[in-house]
């Protein structure tokens, strides 16, 4: 049986569609040829911004690059990707905050462990053998002023040329957003923890 007229036209606009975004993603695709570090951003209201970056993790332990992360401001050390990663040897976990802001209510002590976190994270940014840097929460911290934003984007900008950072958390500085390569912001629409469901394990830590 003939294929109807209309379902014909239909393919044959679909064919032409892809054809046009075939050659627009190629020509996009010919046209990056720089290869470097690039400096990722997850923030917004919305989950999702350190679980992105752990996937980023994932990722560059596939192509056997060695990892390491520097947890801000979270100091529980029972997540599930910290007890998945731990165990990779080419991975470097660092846990360096002592919980979140309104469970430690000392400023000047959330001070002294953001700049304590801050120098470990320096160490992983001048190593050339770290491919991949994860400076988790570090915008929280950034937020807060517990850090100096200029001197954390120097830092950033001085490291080996082709080491890529992920740094996560709500509220990045406009600053950190103006020198990012890639800025994502999770946006908020629904929560269980809004519905008074706790916060699982495997999936919220």
């Amino acid at each position: 049986m003939n294929e109807p007229i209309e379902d014909t036209d239909r393919d044959a606009r679909h064919a032409a569609r892809m054809q046009r975004k075939k050659a627009v993603v190629d020509e996009k695709i010919a046209a990056a040829q720089i290869e470097r570090g690039v400096l990722l951003v997850n923030t917004g209201n919305g989950k999702g911004k350190s679980s992105a970056a752990f996937g980023v993790v994932a990722r560059a332990l596939g192509h056997g690059m060695k990892v390491g992360v520097v947890q801000f401001i979270k100091g529980r050390s029972d997540t599930g990707e910290e007890a998945f990663f731990r165990r990779q040897p080419d991975v470097a976990w660092h846990v360096s905050g002592e919980g979140f802001t309104w469970d430690t209510q000392d400023r000047a002590r959330d001070v002294a462990t953001a700049e304590a976190a801050w120098e470990q994270a320096r160490a992983l940014l001048r190593d050339p053998a770290i491919g991949l840097v994860v400076l988790d929460e570090l915008n929280v911290a950034l937020k807060y002023r517990y850090l100096d934003v200029e001197r954390v984007i120097a830092d950033l900008a001085a490291r080996p040329v082709a080491q890529h950072v992920v740094v996560t958390g709500r509220a990045a500085p406009p600053e950190l957003l103006a020198v990012a390569d890639t800025v994502t912001e999770m946006a908020l629409v629904k929560h269980a923890f809004i519905a008074g469901v706790k916060a699982m394990p495997g999936v919220e830590f």
